[in-house]
């Protein structure tokens, strides 16, 4: 949580500057001028200036996708709650958290220059951008359905961040199968849900069934995203993903060997 520490301690503001400084020194209820900004706190490109960019930006970002069809759902609003308590806030960040999720859903939202802005201070690190945009994937999916509106800022958000059609519907097959799983103890996850979460088809070889659960794997590597710039309150997030990316690599796996 140190770049919370920092934050608290009045560094950030104008020393990260544009919309996510903005967004950020606004839902923290700071004052920063010039002078204590420049004074120290976050370096240009350090990982502390990512994982705040990286906090502001989901939650604001999310917001603006809940808003998208011109009213917010429970479901939507369930979904921040999850996700708050996956990273764990403190009673401080969950207020930052829902202010900034509350100033995603004004109508002025400056959502392309947030966008442009985050994509430069995690210096497209794709693992990074690629978590990011899966969050808000997750979110848009919250109601089980992804409704034009959203679909449209999706991809919108995935082309200002670099990300292809193809990898955005990838994203989206890993969110809808992952959600077919049970939990320990209930039905089997069905098959056709496993090969989604995979991005692969029922008829790959073996070869590439074992090299896209390696990549996803990589992909969501908890220790690999936080050094890259993650906030470290999202690291059980990662963990739950790397779980739901194994549990349907098992499930595959242990199909086939029963078909031999």
């Amino acid at each position: 949580m140190a770049w919370w520490g920092k934050l608290i301690g009045g560094t950030l503001g104008f020393m990260m500057g544009g919309p996510l400084g903005a967004l950020l020194g606004s839902s923290i209820g700071h004052q920063f001028d010039s002078g204590r900004g420049r004074a120290g706190g976050f370096d240009a490109g350090g990982q502390e200036r990512t994982q705040a960019a990286f906090f502001t930006a989901t939650f604001s970002v999310m917001g603006h996708l809940a808003k998208a069809d011109g009213q917010v759902s429970e479901h939507e609003i369930q979904a921040a709650r999850s996700l708050m308590h996956q990273m764990r806030l403190n009673k401080a960040q969950r207020e930052a958290a829902i202010d900034l999720f509350e100033k995603g859903k004004e109508p002025d939202f400056p959502l392309d220059a947030v966008l442009q802005q985050f994509r430069s201070e995690c210096h497209r690190r794709t693992t990074v951008l690629r978590m990011f945009l899966e969050i808000q994937v997750q979110a848009a999916w919250a109601d089980g359905r992804i409704d034009s509106a959203e679909n449209r800022i999706l991809a919108h958000v995935g082309e200002v961040l670099g990300f292809s059609t193809a990898e955005i519907e990838q994203l989206v097959n890993l969110v809808s199968g992952a959600t077919g799983q049970g939990q320990p103890g209930q039905r089997m996850q069905p098959l056709e849900d496993a090969y989604r979460v995979l991005g692969i088809s029922a008829d790959a070889p073996d070869g590439e069934v074992k090299k896209a659960y390696r990549r996803l794997t990589n992909q969501h590597h908890p220790d690999k995203l936080v050094a890259k710039g993650m906030p470290e309150e999202m690291i059980q997030l990662a963990n739950e993903k790397t779980q739901e990316i194994r549990s349907a690599w098992e499930r595959v796996r242990d199909h086939r060997a029963a078909q031999n």
